[in-house]
């Protein structure tokens, strides 16, 4: 993000159209993968990386899943051409990663997300709760919002007692993660059908 002129030119600047600063970009250790070539994939070989650790077996969900493997066998970045937001334990260890696409293509979703693996089930996981837990509990209120970028702005502006489901449906794991902090949560979701029909189901879990 900060190094390669791709990722100046697409990755920090698409940050910084958003309104985020640079502490804050540097605070969530946001990145980005480029577009071209494979060079994680590539780096991670390097440096003695096995495909079994690299990539994901969904079988035994082994492996972290940041590079993917074609029918063929061939290895790719699986966030190329995408920002990346790391998503952190509760203890604050990266576990996972969701990348968000800049471009319009056809049959590409905007978003994708770590497999399940050993270390990374998105059930129990909520984007943002590592940052945000002191400020949940000293104010005994948990706002939890849809997107990674809604909760990074929300924190940007000084409301840093937000969490975030990162796109999925709530569960209940996720529930009892904020009641150990706090039992108030103030469901702040998209205003459109799907997003209402989240916040209500959330709200009667």
């Amino acid at each position: 993000l900060w190094e390669s002129e791709e990722g100046k030119a697409v990755g920090l600047s698409y940050f910084r159209e958003r309104g985020l600063r640079e502490e804050t970009i540097r605070h969530f250790q946001l990145g980005y993968s480029p577009e071209k070539g494979n060079p994680l994939s590539t780096a991670l070989k390097k440096q003695g990386f096995i495909d079994q650790y690299t990539t994901n077996d969904p079988e035994t969900r082994i492996g972290t899943g940041v590079v993917g493997k074609s029918e063929d066998g061939r290895t790719y970045d699986r966030f190329r051409d995408r920002v990346i937001f790391p998503i952190h334990s509760i203890s604050g260890k990266t576990v996972g990663f969701a990348g968000r696409i800049l471009k319009k293509k056809d049959n590409v979703g905007k978003y994708v997300n770590s497999p399940e693996s050993i270390i990374y089930s998105k059930t129990n996981e909520l984007y943002g709760i590592f940052f945000s837990k002191q400020e949940i509990v000293r104010q005994d209120l948990c706002y939890l919002v849809e997107g990674q970028m809604d909760l990074i702005s929300m924190y940007q502006a000084g409301m840093k007692n937000v969490v975030c489901s990162g796109g999925t449906a709530l569960t209940k794991p996720q529930i009892r993660l904020i009641r150990r902090f706090t039992a108030n949560i103030t469901v702040l979701y998209d205003g459109d059908a799907a997003g209402i029909h989240a916040a209500l189901r959330g709200i009667d879990m």
